[in-house]
C-alpha cells in the first residue's frame, strides 16, 4: 500500500534534487535576510555584507531562550480549550481532535510579556540576538525533523502522507512522511502550524520597536504600521484557527523539515524583516501616506477575510442564509463548489488579500531598498506555487466539476491578470 501511495503521488519540488537544495537554501536564505537588513546598503541581492563566524552564531542563552519559548506555548497549547474541533475525515475513516485556542495563547503570551516589561525584562535586546537565535531554531528544526523521519519509519502506512512516501530519505525527509505526527493527543504539526512561529514573529516585531524607542526616544510611525498590520494577521490567523484543519498542510503535507523548518524559524525571522529594517533604516513617514497604506491594508484585508469567511461558512453549514444563495457546481464527490460570491471573482481570492496585504507591509519601508520588498516577491512566488498544487489536487478530486468550475471562473488569483 505504501508503495502504491509512492507511485501515485508525484515528486513536487524538483524532487530529491531540488528538496536537498531547498534544505540548504531556505536557512542561507534567512541568515542573508537578517544580515543584510542590520548592514548599510541592505542589498537583497549580491554576496552579503559578511559571514559571521560560529562564536557569533551559537550562543547556549539563545538556545535556552527557543526551549523556554516552546515549552510555554506547548504549555499554552496544552490548556483547556474554549473549544474543541474535529478534522477531517483519514484514510482509516477516523477523525482527529484539535484544541481551539490559539487565540487564547496569543493574549496569554502577551500578559506574560506585558509583566515581564513591567518588571524590567529587556524585550528590546531581543533585536540584537536575532542571529543566534535563529541559528538555535535551525539547528533544532533538523533534529526535530529527523526524529520525525525516524519515527515515521514505523508508522503504519495508513498513517503517511500522501506525497511525503515516496523512498527517497532527503525527499522524504523535507517534505515529511508522516501526516500527523502526535504523542497522546498533541499534535506537533497542528502545534508547529500557527503557534511558536506567528506569536514569535509579533514579538520579534515589539522587541524591535521598543529598541527603536530605546534608541530614537519614540518609534517611528512606520515601525507602527508594520506592527499594527503583522498583529491583525496573526490575530485573525489565531482567531479564526479552526480553519486551518482544511488546509493544504493538516490535510495533505506530512510534517518534515520543509513544515519545521518554515514554522518555526522562517517566519518569525524572514516575516519580520520590514520590522528588522525600519530599526536600522529609519523612514520618514507623512501622515497622508500612512492613511493611504493603511487603506491599502484594509482592502487586502477585507478581501482577505471575506473570501475566506464565506468559503469557512460553506463548508460548514450550506444552508446559512449568507452563503444559501450562491451559485453552485455539484462534484462526483458530494460536495459543491462555491462559484459565485468571492470565489466567482477568482478561484483563490485569499491569495489576492493575502498579496495585497504584503503590498501594504512593505510600503512603510519606502522605496529606496529592494530588501524590504522580500516577503511580497516571495509571497508571490509561494502562491503562485501553492495554487498550481491546489488545482493539480482539484483536478483529481473532482474531475469534470473542476474543470467546469476553471471555464466559469478563469482567472486563478489576479482578475484580468492571471
Amino acid at each position: 500500500a505504501e508503495t502504491m501511495a509512492a507511485d501515485q503521488a508525484p515528486l513536487e519540488f524538483g524532487g530529491p534534487l531540488g528538496a536537498a537544495a531547498l534544505v540548504l537554501l531556505l536557512p542561507t536564505t534567512m541568515f542573508h535576510l537578517i544580515l543584510a537588513a542590520s548592514s548599510g546598503p541592505a542589498r537583497l541581492l549580491g554576496p552579503p555584507p559578511y559571514l559571521p563566524g560560529l562564536e557569533e552564531l551559537w550562543s547556549p542563552w539563545a538556545l535556552l531562550l527557543l526551549l523556554t519559548w516552546l515549552g510555554l506555548q506547548a504549555a499554552l497549547y496544552l490548556l483547556p480549550a474554549r473549544k474543541v474541533a474535529e478534522g477531517m475525515e483519514l484514510k482509516d475513516k477516523n477523525r482527529l481532535r484539535y484544541p481551539i485556542n490559539g487565540f487564547q495563547a496569543l493574549v496569554l503570551t502577551a500578559l506574560l510579556v506585558g509583566l515581564g516589561v513591567s518588571a524590567g525584562l529587556p524585550l528590546g535586546a531581543l533585536s540584537k540576538m536575532l542571529l543566534p537565535l535563529a541559528f538555535a531554531t535551525t539547528l533544532t528544526c533538523f533534529i526535530f525533523s529527523l526524529l520525525l523521519y525516524v519515527r515515521s519509519l514505523l508508522a503504519p502506512a495508513s498513517a503517511l502522507a500522501p506525497g511525503g512516501n515516496s523512498g527517497n530519505p532527503i525527499y522524504d525527509f523535507f517534505l515529511g512522511r508522516e501526516l500527523n505526527p502526535r504523542i497522546g493527543s498533541f499534535d506537533f504539526k497542528y502545534f508547529c502550524e500557527l503557534r511558536p512561529g506567528l506569536i514569535g514573529w509579533v514579538l520579534i516585531n515589539l522587541a524591535l520597536l521598543m529598541q527603536e524607542a530605546e534608541l530614537r526616544g519614540t518609534p517611528s510611525l512606520a515601525m507602527w504600521l508594520v506592527n499594527g498590520f503583522q498583529l491583525l494577521y496573526v490575530g485573525d490567523a489565531l482567531w479564526y484557527e479552526e480553519a486551518v484543519l482544511t488546509t493544504m498542510d493538516i490535510i495533505h503535507d506530512g510534517l518534515g523539515f520543509m513544515l519545521a523548518f518554515g514554522d518555526l524559524a522562517w517566519v518569525p525571522f524572514t516575516y519580520s524583516l520590514q520590522a528588522q529594517f525600519l530599526l536600522y533604516h529609519p523612514q520618514s513617514l507623512e501622515l497622508p501616506m500612512a492613511l493611504f497604506i493603511c487603506f491599502i491594508n484594509a482592502i487586502g484585508y477585507y478581501i482577505f477575510r471575506g473570501a475566506n469567511s464565506q468559503k469557512n461558512t460553506f463548508r460548514k453549514n450550506p444552508s446559512d442564509p449568507s452563503v444559501a444563495g450562491l451559485a453552485t457546481i455539484p462534484t462526483a464527490t458530494g460536495r459543491q463548489l462555491l462559484v459565485s460570491g468571492w470565489w466567482g471573482m477568482v478561484r483563490h481570492p485569499n491569495y489576492l488579500g493575502d498579496l495585497i496585504m504584503a503590498l501594504a507591509w512593505s510600503l512603510p519601508c519606502g522605496v529606496s531598498h529592494l530588501l524590504p520588498y522580500f516577503y511580497l516577491l516571495y509571497f508571490t512566488a509561494l502562491l503562485v506555487h501553492r495554487e498550481a498544487r491546489d488545482e493539480q489536487q482539484c483536478l483529481q478530486k473532482y474531475g469534470r466539476a473542476w474543470k467546469e468550475y476553471c471555464q466559469r471562473v478563469p482567472y486563478r488569483i489576479v482578475p484580468y491578470v492571471y
